[in-house]
């Protein structure tokens, strides 16, 4: 039995994608992010896809990710992002999985878990440059790649940081940002006898900061075919263009005629002012589709924009389709994606929303029924 509401995954666009940043980045190796069940578009099918492409290390959140990855047989490098708890390390160290570490007592339990596995860990440290949230600050951090050096079961893989604003086109703060990474990997260098690996990039990065790819990038939101800064990004972006990847879809349940005056839904935010026509579609915030989008949003039906009407409940929402004509049960309702000539992606979605295209990709492609296609 089919299901009423589906999500459909392109491996198609993915695939764009990823050679649009493969492109992009250079001589870069691509650390395909694949955290957050790969922002909706289910991790493991990403995973395999991103490293038969020719990824060079894919990068979770969590280390029961990484686990989940390798149980896959995926033997690429797996970064965990997150961040590190005490209680992950064995785990880590055990799965062969590469942590980032900021500070020397994460540095100390892995190099004691690493002991007697026949080589050492590979670990990437953290700077500070501006994010705050994790990372050494520039001024400690030669203390912390000094304090690496002198453990024999640790090895440093590679230096790495964020940018807080890697999504602005303008790319001012990004280049301060750049060259403060740049200074202090060069000092690190100076210490490190063997090759180590730079990364910062991430898709806003990769795409707006010129000089940002260093060895490594680490594309996210434009593996699945969007830009950090939504539809701005979109309507500057030269072709090719990234391609959404995913289409989001539910089919009409119930096709009903009410009066004039005639409430909708709890709590009657909506009253009819004409005889109208409603489609009842079986998605509401349950399913990713928030009540915030309640007499706001749209859905596309026989191709034409339908009204959402009243409030969205937990599995319900109804569009208004007194315009169109020949609706009936069984017609498919898309809530993202394309539908004739027409398109709601999550750009648009989240400007409803009053988010961003993360957000919406996530909500939607975690909480639905997911099928791939080629």
């Amino acid at each position: 039995m089919e299901p009423l509401k589906r999500v459909l995954i392109s491996r198609t666009a993915l695939a764009h994608n990823f050679r649009l940043c493969r492109r992009q980045a250079g001589g870069a190796g691509i650390i395909a992010l694949v955290k957050a069940d790969a922002y909706g578009h289910g991790m493991l099918e990403c995973a395999r896809l991103f490293a038969k492409l020719g990824a060079c290390g894919l990068a979770v959140a969590e280390a029961v990710e990484g686990i989940e990855l390798r149980a896959a047989g995926l033997d690429l490098p797996i970064y965990i992002f997150a961040g590190v708890a005490p209680q992950a390390v064995k785990a880590i160290v055990a799965h062969r999985l590469t942590p980032i570490v900021s500070d020397v007592s994460t540095l100390a339990l892995f190099a004691r878990e690493a002991e007697g596995c026949g080589q050492p860990l590979a670990v990437h440290l953290k700077v500070d440059v501006g994010m705050g949230r994790q990372g050494a600050l520039p001024a400690d951090f030669l203390h912390l790649v000094r304090e690496a050096l002198a453990m024999p079961t640790i090895r440093i893989d590679g230096l790495m940081a964020h940018l807080p604003k890697g999504d602005e086109r303008s790319g001012t703060h990004s280049r301060q940002v750049l060259q403060a990474f740049n200074e202090v990997c060069a000092a690190a260098r100076q210490l490190i006898a063997y090759p180590c690996g730079l990364h910062l990039a991430n898709s806003g990065g990769l795409f707006y900061v010129a000089g940002a790819s260093l060895d490594q990038v680490r594309p996210g939101i434009a593996l699945y075919g969007y830009y950090p800064d939504g539809r701005s990004g979109r309507q500057a972006a030269p072709e090719p263009q990234l391609q959404p990847a995913m289409q989001y879809s539910a089919t009409i349940l119930q096709v009903r005629r009410l009066p004039s005056g005639h409430t909708l839904g709890y709590d009657c935010t909506y009253t009819t002012t004409r005889p109208t026509t409603i489609a009842v579609v079986p998605v509401g915030y349950a399913d990713g589709y928030l009540r915030c989008l309640s007499n706001r949003a749209q859905m596309l039906v026989s191709g034409q924009r339908a009204q959402v009407l009243g409030r969205i409940s937990m599995n319900l929402s109804v569009v208004d389709v007194s315009d169109i004509a020949g609706v009936q049960a069984g017609d498919e309702a898309v809530l993202l994606g394309r539908q004739g000539g027409d398109t709601i992606d999550a750009d648009e979605l989240a400007a409803w929303m009053g988010t961003i295209n993360y957000e919406v990709l996530c909500l939607i492609g975690r909480l639905n029924y997911r099928e791939y296609t080629e």
